[in-house]
């Protein structure tokens, strides 16, 4: 007892000697003051950076499991889109995208473009640089789940300037209704129907994931399937991925720096309810896993690598939303229902012509809205709005009817902006830049036609061979 009471008598010295990064001290961070309070500050401004820095590692597996599902005369194509996405909306979220999404309210629409302008004057202090730079890769996340579903057919200036446009325009709205003090979470008719707060999505199963899942389905639907893919009679042909073991170690890295994605979302070490958000993550990871892998198994006779992935993947999108609001049990319904919609959906949507590489749609756009609405549904009444203050978030099963209703208009509202917008943007760049590479370049593989480089040359060659066959 003795040796615990002076081991935390050293570990509260330390706290206290730590320097802190208090924001209203000083705005520069150049100078803090020793105390208590600025240590807990410190430890705040550490575990975002350090999810931050996970979400960010994120980026490297969705690169993966896009790569390893495409094959091998487009692997090359697929990295520099994952690796560009995130170069260029860097920049635009900079210039724009922050200030709308966290700029000062205008008229609930959107922020003010003027606010927090390439974080000149004003925007300078630490604590908005921390905020910028954790919105920034969710902001990242989002836009390129598109990559993936429509692999292997686009051009590739086309894809950066969808990219630049989303994150600088298309995500920050919708973000900003949500995250930014816009009318869904906070106009006078949503907090009034919610009982004390609007339409809430703790880490962005609607805002990250159902968005971009969204697009992607815009998408799709506008560039059309691969030559190859359907026989002349509609019916839909398997094209193989090239290397499964890219695919999980995409899987694994996703799932580790889904962490950050989701405790990370507390912006705060100092609230625990981290652990308790880690444990439903997991959860419901693993249950969307062995239910897509269950059915799966069920439905061809043995189990798929691929659907156990992305199941898992379901799983963690389900659960994004209501992380920190629902008890355990409650993020194993949710990752079953997330495992269904993941087989079903990819299913569906092959059969009806929609080519999706990955399997974005059904992952991150069914399964975002079914987050949003699990919410709805099993938000417990332990954890405030995004906080330990303020009111408490109960769903419909705890007798909140209203945020139910809540919940429901925005998976409505979010289905028609991502629609819309994704449709306007994807025909309008069809009907100028063209979105398409051509069937000859397409069929040679975009490694060559687009980057003169290939990432497997020796194996390149059989691989174009193998394609022009099948298509015959």
């Amino acid at each position: 007892m003795r040796r615990y009471s002076v081991f935390l008598l050293l570990l509260l010295g330390l706290l206290v000697l730590l320097p802190a990064t208090t924001m209203a001290a000083d705005p520069s961070g150049a100078g803090n003051p020793i105390d208590l309070e600025g240590a807990m500050n410190s430890i705040d401004y550490v575990w975002v950076l350090v999810c931050a820095f996970l979400v960010f590692f994120m980026q490297a597996g969705f690169a993966m499991v896009e790569a390893g599902m495409v094959r091998v005369k487009n692997v090359a194509n697929v990295l520099m889109k994952n690796f560009m996405d995130f170069a260029i909306g860097t920049i635009a979220f900079l210039v724009i995208g922050y200030s709308l999404l966290m700029g000062s309210d205008v008229g609930g629409m959107f922020g003010d473009p003027s606010s927090n302008f390439m974080l000149f004057g004003e925007s300078y202090d630490v604590g908005n640089m921390l905020l910028w730079f954790f919105m920034l890769v969710f902001a990242a996340t989002s836009v390129t789940i598109v990559s993936g579903a429509i692999a292997e057919r686009p051009k590739f200036k086309t894809y950066l300037i969808y990219s630049a446009v989303v994150t600088a325009l298309i995500y920050p709205i919708y973000g900003h209704w949500i995250w930014g003090g816009g009318w869904l979470a906070a106009s006078d008719l949503m907090v009034n129907l919610g009982g004390g707060y609007g339409a809430l999505d703790f880490a962005g199963s609607g805002v990250v994931h159902a968005l971009g899942g969204l697009l992607a389905l815009a998408a799709c639907i506008v560039i059309g399937p691969r030559i190859g893919k359907y026989t002349k009679e509609g019916k839909p042909l398997p094209i193989p991925g090239h290397n499964m073991t890219i695919v999980m170690l995409g899987g694994f890295i996703l799932w580790f720096g889904w962490f950050g994605f989701n405790a990370g979302s507390t912006l705060s070490g100092n609230q625990l309810i981290i652990a308790k958000i880690c444990v439903t993550t997991v959860i419901a990871g693993a249950v969307g896993a062995v239910t897509a892998v269950l059915l799966s198994w069920r439905r061809a006779g043995t189990p798929d690598l691929g659907l156990a992935v992305n199941g898992m993947l379901g799983g963690l999108v389900g659960i994004t939303a209501g992380c920190a609001w629902v008890e355990p049990w409650a993020a194993m319904v949710i990752g079953v229902v997330s495992g269904i919609i993941v087989c079903y959906g990819v299913w569906f949507l092959e059969k009806k012509g929609v080519d999706d590489v990955v399997g974005a749609i059904s992952v991150h756009g069914f399964n975002g809205l079914w987050g949003l609405i699990a919410l709805g549904l099993f938000a417990d009444g332990t954890f405030g709005v995004y906080t330990v203050d303020g009111p408490l978030v109960t769903g419909l099963l705890y007798g909140n009817a209203g945020f139910f209703v809540a919940q429901m208009i925005n998976v409505v509202v979010l289905a028609i902006y991502a629609l819309g917008t994704g449709f306007a943007l994807f025909y309008g760049l069809k009907k100028t830049v063209g979105i398409r590479v051509s069937p000859e370049e397409e069929l040679q593989g975009l490694d060559i036609s687009e980057h003169n480089v290939s990432a497997y040359p020796e194996m390149v060659t059989k691989d174009v061979a193998m394609t022009q066959e099948a298509v015959k």
